[in-house]
């Protein structure tokens, strides 16, 4: 499905690392958290060992904890609803757009007007004292931001802070700026199919100067500034990312640009190809959008194609592909916690059900890009 773009610097990055006796927490995490701190003019970054820690620190952060509700999207990869999950705080899901798949602004003000018309099913008998409309959680979904100037707007008027989940558009911009810095919070993933990588990793950033010094509290076991080696001020976790991995993402990050535009490049070619194939929707990019960064490149089958079917072809002609995404309100456990049915979110199942996954990432060459376009066209030819 994906390879991550790596070079003899990256390489060398982590051996300078295994030279010295220093493998956690040390300069290469630093490094790390400054490059995102440049590129993004956040005054904090937050090296983590995964994006799911980070959004968790964010919660934590925020102020979200039990029965609090937070604002956000089914559409997603499960853990921006898990870091809601791991605090009890209950993910209000709104429905999505169908052109982007990003969490509709509209319902989101509806959502936080109307809140018990949106409560899960298992919650809507319980009576609404002691809970409090804390938070929205957007999802950057596949490389594009959310209508952040929307949605900030809604928190605005409620009194909402927004977590902005970013780990899946690293270096995209909503007109003119940076993802990530679009909410108090945002938060960036590194698993190796992501646009740069440390094979796990997660980087928060925020400008807040109090949540910064907390979270860093928090992803060191609770231990806070003046605290010695066994004295713990909070309930922290051990979210801390190592340096072999901080050395990498510093070597990556110091080509981030060049990473992108690789990856520009394959999607590029993929649009020109697959725009020329019936029953195919290729990827919208929203006028506000003013650079993607391309994560995965999902294509939709037209209704009347079975896309199981078709990643059953394609998956028998060499070509691995995924559904992208599986809603997260039909997730087993998400069915047995909250009572989830078919149904609930139209436009989320109807793209789950059509989305699929194609090979991208910024090594491909021209060559296989044709490979696969003529193999989905060839594939449709037959089972249309």
């Amino acid at each position: 499905m994906s390879s991550p773009d790596l070079n003899d610097a990256d390489r060398q990055a982590v051996i300078n690392v295994i030279n010295t006796p220093i493998l956690s927490m040390g300069k290469y995490t630093n490094d790390f958290e400054k490059a995102f701190c440049d590129l993004t003019g956040a005054k904090h970054a937050i090296a983590v060992n995964s994006g799911t820690a980070g959004l968790h620190l964010c919660v934590r952060a925020a102020g979200i904890s039990a029965g609090d509700l937070v604002i956000t999207t089914p559409f997603s990869f499960v853990a921006s609803s898990n870091a809601l999950l791991f605090e009890g705080a209950i993910p209000i899901f709104v429905d999505i757009d169908p052109k982007t798949g990003n969490i509709n602004p509209e319902l989101v003000a509806d959502a936080a007007k109307n809140i018990e018309k949106y409560l899960p099913r298992t919650n809507r008998q319980s009576p609404i004292v002691n809970r409090q409309l804390k938070a929205i959680l957007p999802v950057d979904v596949f490389g594009q931001p959310a209508d952040m100037d929307a949605i900030n707007a809604v928190a605005k008027e409620h009194g909402l802070a927004v977590i902005e989940d970013s780990c899946e558009a690293l270096g995209a911009t909503y007109k003119g700026n940076h993802a990530g810095t679009l909410g108090e919070f945002g938060v960036f993933a590194f698993y190796p199919n992501k646009q740069i990588t440390t094979g796990e990793g997660g980087v928060i950033i925020t400008s807040d100067d109090k949540a910064a010094h907390f979270m860093r509290a928090l992803r060191n076991q609770g231990r806070a500034p003046g605290d010695t080696w066994l004295q713990h001020t909070h309930l922290g976790y051990n979210y801390r990312i190592d340096e072999m991995s901080a050395a990498m993402g510093a070597s990556q990050m110091s080509r981030l640009d060049e990473i992108l535009s690789k990856r520009e490049q394959v999607a590029a070619w993929y649009e020109a190809r697959l725009s020329q194939i019936a029953g195919v929707e290729i990827p919208f990019i929203e006028s506000f959008t003013t650079r993607t960064s391309w994560f995965v490149y999902v294509i939709r089958f037209d209704k009347k194609i079975n896309r199981d079917e078709m990643a059953k072809r394609l998956d028998a002609r060499g070509i691995p592909v995924r559904p992208y995404f599986l809603p997260i309100h039909l997730q087993p456990y998400m069915v047995e916690k909250f009572g989830g049915r078919e149904g609930d979110f139209p436009v989320t199942e109807d793209l789950g059900k059509r989305g699929l996954a194609i090979p991208f990432s910024g090594v491909m060459t021209e060559e296989e890009v044709d490979y696969v376009c003529n193999i989905i066209r060839e594939e449709l030819t037959l089972y249309v």
